[in-house]
């Protein structure tokens, strides 16, 4: 069975449909990857999960390192076991969520020494020791360890940031490469980091392509910058990686980012909106967001929306979705967090489509026309 590979099928302008394939499954691209940080999608069973048109999820190193540990969830058989997803994981390095805590904790070569938000017990998560984690877990595609500097910092603190990243990414290529079995079932991906600014950018794809990974992020995006400035990095970042790799955004996003960043390159997304938004009466429509709080919608007998499939447009109304939201009923976030899953796996599933058809520029401006519509 295949380790990992990665076949495009089909170009459209600089977006990309294609496929990887793995030991435990296949992969479509471009790929929305829901997030289930502490193995778990809130709100949703696995089986449901798979059921929105899910094929991978993601897993969050830094929450399952501190609960329920690494060493448990191995001694339980994996994550998969654990948490009942047969399908492809990913796990971020836990860098990301290290680096957010920012007062409580301290940046070295070696690695970051942090304290728990959980308990305040310190920690050090370095370039091996995330490896260790990603391997204990039991991770399909497994993140390096880099650090993620505010988008606000001066050149030199990008530059300096991106350049002991890129040391230890190689450390992490060591680090997984010694990990045996795993090594030769699994997929390492590098990030790319360097800001807003294209020749750091491009530095660090240099580095990252020299190690050699499996696939290549873009990371340090979607932390504030607004979209025009990440669309405009978009514009350089993708094409600095590898194209024959799958090329993943990290964190990304709305869905008109999606789709301006499938435009530009990307084929690989996640992020915590739709889940989120989900289980803050936000749900997401061809037409546009909707707040499910609001009083227009309770008496509306209509679907949340009619080109849905998920069971919650196909069976419930708009009013009562709305009282459910209002009543702070659990029964709401759950339904509109599957809602919003499937519209994310529709949306993918069109800009598939568009791109093997040759008509992703239509399907691009036709999105755009009705999501910015009031939904």
């Amino acid at each position: 069975m295949t380790r990992f590979a990665f076949d495009i099928h089909a170009t459209d302008g600089r977006a990309r449909t294609g496929r990887i394939t793995m030991k435990r499954g296949e992969i479509r691209t471009p790929a929305f990857m829901p997030v289930g940080t502490a193995a778990t999608v809130k709100a949703m069973k696995p089986q449901d999960v798979r059921a929105t048109g899910a094929d991978i999820i993601l897993g969050n190193t830094y929450h399952l390192m501190l609960r329920p540990g690494a060493e448990r969830v191995a001694r339980l058989g994996g994550l998969h076991k654990f948490m009942n997803w047969d399908r492809p994981i990913l796990t971020d390095s836990g860098g990301y969520q290290v680096m957010s805590l920012s007062d409580l904790r301290k940046i070295t070569e070696e690695g970051v020494t942090f304290a728990s938000h959980l308990d305040g017990s310190r920690h050090l998560l370095t370039p091996e020791r995330s490896m260790e984690i990603q391997r204990l877990l039991g991770s399909d595609i497994v993140m390096a360890f880099d650090e993620c500097p505010k988008i606000d910092q001066g050149r030199d603190v990008i530059a300096r940031s991106m350049e002991m990243s890129m040391r230890w990414a190689k450390r992490s290529r060591e680090g997984f490469d010694a990990g045996g079995d795993h090594a030769d079932s699994a997929a390492l991906f590098g990030i790319q980091q360097g800001a807003l600014d294209e020749d750091l950018r491009r530095s660090s794809a240099q580095a990252l392509t020299e190690i050699g990974f499996d696939g290549y992020a873009i990371g340090g995006l979607a932390v504030g910058e607004g979209q025009e400035a990440m669309f405009a990095t978009l514009e350089f970042a993708p094409g600095q990686l590898p194209a024959d790799r799958p090329r993943y955004l990290m964190g990304v996003g709305k869905p008109d980012d999606l789709v301006g960043a499938v435009e530009r390159g990307v084929d690989m997304f996640d992020c915590v909106l739709p889940t989120r938004s989900g289980r803050n009466g936000q749900a997401f429509t061809w037409n546009g967001p909707v707040n499910m709080r609001n009083a227009r919608h309770a008496e509306d007998t209509a679907a949340l929306d009619d080109r849905c499939p998920c069971p919650t447009c196909q069976t419930y109304s708009r009013a009562y979705l709305h009282h459910l939201i209002k009543s702070g009923e659990m029964l709401g976030a759950m339904l509109l967090t599957e809602h919003n899953l499937t519209f994310y796996q529709q949306l993918m599933q069109a800009m598939r489509d568009a791109i093997m058809e040759e008509r992703f520029a239509a399907f691009a401006r036709s999105f755009r026309a009705s999501y910015q519509r009031s939904g």
